[in-house]
C-alpha cells in the first residue's frame, strides 16, 4: 500500500505540474505578451513597403529591364523544353516554372543570376526546398489551434520550419552582404541607410522574401494552372497558338529561339486578348493565392450588417469565390484594391507562355489522372505537372511528310 501511495502522489504532483505548465504557455500564447515581443507593427512595415515597391514597380527602367529579363528567360525554358521534346519523354512542367520565374525575380529585383533552369548549386537547391516547404507549414497554422504551442516547444511542424528558416535566413542574408559590397543598392537598401537601427539587415529579409513570395510563386502557380487548362482544352491551346502566329509570324525557327522572343513587345503583347482571356479565366478558377484576409484596424461593419472590432480578421477564399455562378454576372470586374506587381506578373506569364505555345504543342501525361491542388499559401499543383512536348516544327513536318 505504500509503494502504491507513493506512486500514486507522484503521478498526480507529476500532472499537476504539467496542468501549471500548460496553463503558463496558454495564457502567454492567448494574450500575445512576451519580452521579445512586446508589440506588433505590421500596418506601419506594410505601408513603408508599399510606399518603396511602388516607387519600384512605376518607373520605366524596371519595366524595360524586366521585360528583357522575361524575354532571356523565356528563351531558355524553350531550350529546356526543346531537350526533353522527345517521344515518350515525360517532364514536371510547375518545376520548370518555378525555376524561371525564380531567376527572374532574383536577376530583376536583386540583380543576382541564379540560373535555376541551368542547374542548380547545392545552397540553392536547399533554399527552394526549405522555401517551399515553409510555404505549406506556414499554410497548416491556419487549421492547427497549437501551432503556437509547438512552436514554444519546438516540436512538431513548427520545429521543421524553424530549421528551414534557418536555411532561408542564410541564404537571404548572403545575397544582402554580397549587393552591398557590390555597392548595387537598390531602393530598398539606400532607405536602410537612412534608418539602420529599423531597416536592418533582418528587415531587409523580410522585404526580399516577401517579393519574392509576390513575384516568384504568383506567376509560377498560375502558369502550371493555364498549361493544365490548355492540355484539358487542346481546342483552346490551338486557339493561343494561332493567334500567336497571326500576331508574331508563322514560322517556327528553332535554331533563332532568341529571334523569336525579341519580337516580343508591349505592343505586340496589347494584341494578345485570347491569351490574356484565357489567363485572366485560369486565374479566377485557380487564384495563386486561394484563401487570403485583412485585419481591421478600427471597428467596422460589413455590408450585411456583421460587425468587426479593431484586430479581428476577416478572410475570404479566392478559390471558391471563382466557383460562385451567382457572383459572376457580365459586368463583374475586382475591387478598387490593385496588386502592385500585377502588370509585372501578366507580363511575364504573357511572354513565357507566347515563347512556348509558339514552339511546342503540350499534352498531359496521364489524361485519366485527377489533378488537384496542394495545400499551401499558394496554389501549387500536388505532385507537378507532367507533360509530353511535342515541337511544332517537327508536327508541321510530319504533316507535309503524310
Amino acid at each position: 500500500m505504500d509503494l502504491l501511495y507513493i506512486i500514486f502522489t507522484f503521478i498526480s504532483i507529476s500532472l499537476i505540474f504539467l496542468f501549471l505548465v500548460f496553463s503558463v504557455l496558454i495564457l502567454r500564447l492567448y494574450t500575445g505578451k512576451s519580452i521579445n515581443n512586446p508589440g506588433h507593427f505590421d500596418g506601419e512595415k506594410w505601408r513603408q513597403q508599399r510606399k518603396l515597391a511602388s516607387f519600384e514597380f512605376s518607373t520605366r527602367v524596371l519595366r524595360d529591364f524586366s521585360c528583357s529579363v522575361f524575354r532571356r528567360n523565356a528563351a531558355k525554358l524553350v531550350r529546356v523544353v526543346s531537350s526533353l521534346s522527345i517521344p515518350d519523354q515525360v517532364f514536371d512542367m510547375q518545376d520548370l516554372f518555378m525555376r524561371c520565374t525564380l531567376d527572374s525575380i532574383f536577376k530583376v529585383g536583386f540583380g543576382m543570376e541564379l540560373n535555376c533552369l541551368e542547374g542548380l548549386r547545392k545552397e540553392g537547391i536547399a533554399f527552394i526546398k526549405a522555401f517551399n516547404d515553409s510555404n505549406v507549414l506556414v499554410f497548416w497554422r491556419y487549421v492547427d489551434p497549437f501551432w503556437k504551442l509547438k512552436r514554444s516547444l519546438n516540436i512538431g511542424s513548427e520545429a521543421s520550419l524553424r530549421k528551414n528558416i534557418k536555411v532561408i535566413d542564410v541564404f537571404v542574408h548572403q545575397l544582402i552582404r554580397s549587393k552591398r559590397k557590390l555597392l548595387e543598392v537598390k531602393q530598398f537598401l539606400m532607405e536602410s541607410e537612412k534608418d539602420p537601427e529599423i531597416m536592418n539587415d533582418q528587415y531587409l529579409r523580410d522585404i526580399i522574401l516577401n517579393f519574392m513570395i509576390a513575384g516568384k510563386d504568383t506567376s509560377a502557380n498560375a502558369l502550371p494552372w493555364l498549361f493544365y487548362m490548355l492540355c484539358k482544352n487542346p481546342q483552346m491551346q490551338e486557339k493561343v497558338a494561332q493567334e500567336v502566329r497571326d500576331v508574331f509570324g508563322g514560322e517556327v525557327d528553332e535554331d533563332n529561339i532568341d529571334g523569336f522572343v525579341a519580337k516580343i513587345t508591349d505592343a505586340k503583347l496589347e494584341q494578345m486578348h485570347y491569351l490574356r482571356a484565357a489567363l485572366t479565366e485560369t486565374l479566377r478558377l485557380y487564384p495563386p493565392v486561394s484563401v487570403d484576409g485583412r485585419c481591421t484596424d478600427i471597428d467596422d461593419t460589413l455590408p450585411d450588417g456583421f460587425k468587426l472590432k479593431r484586430g479581428d480578421g476577416a478572410y475570404y477564399m479566392a478559390y471558391a469565390m471563382g466557383r460562385m455562378t451567382y457572383i459572376w454576372g457580365e459586368d463583374a470586374e475586382a475591387g478598387p484594391g490593385i496588386c502592385l506587381g500585377k502588370d509585372f506578373a501578366h507580363r511575364q506569364m504573357k511572354i513565357v507562355s507566347i515563347a512556348l505555345l509558339h514552339f511546342f504543342r503540350f499534352k498531359l501525361a496521364d489524361e485519366a489522372k485527377n489533378v488537384t491542388y496542394r495545400a499551401m499559401l499558394t496554389l501549387h499543383i500536388d505532385r507537378g505537372l507532367p507533360l509530353f512536348a511535342v515541337s511544332r516544327r517537327a508536327a508541321a513536318w510530319k504533316v507535309l511528310t503524310f
